[in-house]
């Protein structure tokens, strides 16, 4: 959480006290607001709010059409919950290798492409855009949806366009760690409408046929689902939390360039590759090594200093070879309900193995992340690159 003040909580308390902030009222409508504001923000048709992430890309993939025998690739650096929720639709993860910018590597999303693959999963992870324009061309050669996973790049953009509003659908999340924040939240955005009918109608299956006129001009017909619907009270967070993302990003963005200017060139740190660096959100600093030993080297030096840099391959369920539910091909309790059991999902792309993907583990223990604050100054900045200089 980068920064909340007096405004959320005064919106809080005038939601709050209204006494009518189930999602479909007749007073606040905050929910309702905020989506129309995300929408114009990123310039999409269509956007609904949900509690996570992982509800967003599951309601995606929903609307989508994908379940048991489709395939879905996603990059081997993400946080679990991308391959979850996919094997929560009954489809099946098929994991592919990132490049130097940390993102899905389009190259091998077309080595990993079968007769079962159905879409293409890019996640924009740390805030870092991914190659569009190479997997736009991969998906329109083979006939594949894109569902971008941009859940740790509220606000990011690549040549122009905001993340998560270049493909078929986008997934945003609004938990505690991200740009924006109302603690737990997310959103789904899509220009599709068949895509927004359908996880409109599968994100709050039990209550949006009998609350307000959310089925008028809806087309597909019902189907059971689940509920992911929130209250008013995120829908008021959110506004005011989406007034401040431009100028989280803007300093995020000034802070990242002013230490990259002062640790990277010749005879210094190197920083890694980016698709859009002035679209990239600014949240993290990516250094690249010749070798993990050089990596981590560098990060116990800056440690003795106070400064204390992540190096990816630390970084838990965001690495794949934790991904202990895929990797154990576990996809539900039931079994019956387990897609790695499924009929329909026999001969897909499941063999995974911990070495499989050995260009992303390569760059993981070879990529040394520094954290920005939107709220250092320029003492701080100079503070810190005299730490890592030395």
């Amino acid at each position: 959480m980068y920064r909340i003040g007096q405004e959320e909580i005064d919106a809080v308390a005038r939601t709050l006290m209204s006494r009518d902030f189930f999602k479909i009222n007749g007073s606040g409508k905050e929910v309702l607001h905020f989506e129309e504001e995300w929408k114009q923000t990123i310039s999409a048709d269509y956007v609904l709010t949900m509690t996570s992430g992982f509800a967003a890309l599951s309601s995606a993939l929903i609307g989508m059409g994908v379940g048991p025998g489709d395939e879905v690739i996603v990059p081997g650096y993400t946080y679990i919950a991308s391959a979850l929720a996919v094997t929560a639709v009954g489809a099946i993860p098929v994991i592919a290798e990132i490049d130097e910018t940390m993102t899905l590597d389009a190259a091998d999303v077309e080595k990993k492409i079968s007769p079962a693959t159905k879409v293409i999963m890019p996640v924009h992870i740390q805030g870092f855009p991914s190659n569009m324009d190479a997997l736009k061309a991969v998906a329109e050669k083979h006939g594949l949806k894109i569902l971008e996973d941009a859940c740790q790049a509220d606000g990011g953009m690549y040549k122009g366009q905001y993340l998560g509003s270049i493909g078929d659908a986008g997934a945003y999340s609004f938990n505690y760690f991200k740009v924006i924040t109302a603690g737990e939240g997310g959103a789904l955005a899509t220009s599709d409408r068949t895509i927004y009918e359908r996880a409109l109608i599968y994100h709050d299956a039990s209550a949006v046929a009998f609350f307000g006129d959310q089925l008028d001009g809806i087309t597909q017909p019902l189907f059971g689902g689940t509920e992911f619907r929130v209250s008013d009270v995120t829908g008021a967070i959110m506004r005011e939390q989406l007034k401040r993302m431009p100028g989280i990003l803007a300093d995020l963005r000034k802070n990242r360039d002013a230490l990259a200017a002062l640790v990277c060139g010749e005879g210094k740190a190197t920083q890694a590759p980016s698709n859009d660096i002035a679209g990239d959100c600014g949240t993290t600093l990516a250094l690249r090594f010749d070798t993990a030993e050089a990596c981590r080297a560098y990060q116990a030096k800056c440690a003795a200093g106070g400064i204390g840099l992540t190096i990816p391959i630390d970084t838990g369920k965001h690495v794949y070879t934790n991904w202990t539910q895929i990797m154990e091909k576990r996809g539900a309790l039931h079994p019956a309900m387990d897609p790695f059991k499924m009929e329909a999902n026999q001969g897909l792309q499941m063999d995974y193995t911990m070495d499989m993907c050995p260009k992303t583990l390569d760059l993981l223990n070879r990529t040394a992340y520094v954290g920005i604050s939107p709220d250092w100054n320029e003492a701080d900045i100079a503070r810190i690159a005299e730490v890592m200089n030395k």
